[in-house]
């Protein structure tokens, strides 16, 4: 039995605390993304997106929640620890997931835009790449999709 299912903690509790933030950077005008990287059951990373306020390309959820992990456990390898992100990750944020040597990967909704788990490309799937996170898409999918289509909606209703 693994530690999360010791606790009784499941993919869907984390997603949902990846959701809580996901809220947090709607507010505050960002496209709602949200992530939580655990490790042996416990949050020791949180991040959400802030590019707009942070005037930050790089200010994704992932890399937020991967430097706020590595600040908190001292060390900018991440081995053993799993990242719980609500939209499928960008060719950046695989390239920080990679390096930090994230064991799994867990996100909620497919970017047909600019993920690369397959919806665009698949870098996750490549073989001579020096490092392999097992990654699962789709945990609470839905519920995701939604806050991102309705962020959308209400932008594009907004500028009409």
């Amino acid at each position: 039995m693994s530690d999360e299912a010791a606790l009784g903690l499941s993919d869907e509790f984390f997603m949902r605390e990846a959701m809580s933030l996901a809220r947090a950077a709607e507010c505050l005008g960002e496209v709602p993304v949200g992530a939580v990287v655990v490790l042996n059951g416990a949050i020791v990373g949180r991040g959400f997106n802030s590019p707009i306020g942070e005037s930050d390309p790089t200010a994704h959820a992932e890399i937020a929640a991967l430097r706020d992990a590595a600040r908190v456990l001292g060390n900018y390898r991440l081995p053993g620890c799993e990242l719980f992100v609500t939209l499928e990750p960008c060719a950046m944020c695989a390239g920080a997931i990679m390096h930090a040597r994230i064991s799994r990967v867990i996100y909620g909704a497919r970017d047909a835009k600019t993920g690369v788990h397959g919806s665009v490309v698949d870098l996750f799937g490549v073989e001579r790449l020096n490092h392999h996170a097992t990654v699962e898409g789709g945990v609470l999918a839905d519920e995701c999709s939604s806050m991102l289509s309705a962020f959308f909606a209400g932008r594009r209703k907004k500028s009409s």
